[in-house]
């Protein structure tokens, strides 16, 4: 189970336009995206970040335009590239099974399913919960548990929503460290935040977003020192987008 798995970057995001219920919720969306270990979808709530990445995972099929991950299908990605949600469910058994029953249904031999769990906990540092029930964790540990539970398939890339949303300084901090494991091991991260300062740290690049529309791409650096457009300037600057 490698992570590395080059041939399907970057992913790439051709004309697409999401509409729901008569509102155009995208628009325009064409750029190319996990050329580096980690980007960031970065805006302000209801920018569309978390609709973009459930399109570029499948999840949901745009109104308009296409993605594409290398020659992969879309609809046929796997576990190629993994998924972590804003608000994950934990299944009710212990910590390391729930890691084991995503690898089960994932396919992999019974015989590996417990170094795979056992590793992949020890990267989030949740080896010492492995009989744990799951749903006693705190939010903080949950959210570890479930970069384990997908990071555990070794996927080339992995998409998170707004992994430490509502969490406090301590759980953050663990978070991020999980998500720095999953990069240092191969496997490229496209994450969606509204926090800047998570931004600052973690991103190679960002892709900011408003109002359903991208309004610049550039490495992180270039992008908190000069920003280009008038709403990425007053995001840095900690003013609220409308």
């Amino acid at each position: 189970m490698k992570a590395r798995d080059d041939t399907l970057f970057p992913a790439r995001l051709d004309d697409i336009g999401f509409v729901a219920e008569g509102r155009q919720l995208l628009s325009g969306i064409t750029t190319r995206i996990g050329r580096v270990p980690i980007t960031v979808l970065l805006g302000p709530n209801g920018a569309g970040k978390t609709l973009l990445m459930r399109i570029c995972r499948g999840l949901l099929i745009p109104t308009r335009g296409s993605v594409s991950w290398g020659n992969a299908d879309i609809g046929r990605l796997g576990v190629r590239v993994g998924y972590v949600p804003q608000h994950p469910v934990m299944l009710r058994r212990s910590v390391e099974a729930n890691v084991t029953y995503a690898l089960a249904l994932a396919g992999v031999p019974r015989q590996r399913r417990s170094e795979a769990a056992r590793s992949a906990l020890a990267a989030v540092r949740l080896e010492g919960f492995a009989r744990t029930g799951a749903r006693r964790l705190s939010g903080g540990e949950r959210q570890r548990l479930a970069i384990a539970r997908a990071w555990s398939q070794r996927p080339a890339a992995l998409l998170m929503d707004e992994p430490a949303s509502h969490l406090d300084p301590a759980a953050t901090t663990s978070i991020e460290e999980s998500i720095e494991a999953v990069r240092d091991a191969g496997t490229r991260i496209i994450l969606c935040t509204h926090d800047l300062n998570q931004a600052r740290r973690l991103a190679d690049e960002v892709v900011f977003m408003h109002h359903g529309r991208i309004l610049e791409q550039a490495s992180g650096s270039v992008f908190f020192d000069r920003p280009q457009s008038e709403e990425a300037r007053r995001f840095v600057a900690g003013e609220l987008l409308v």
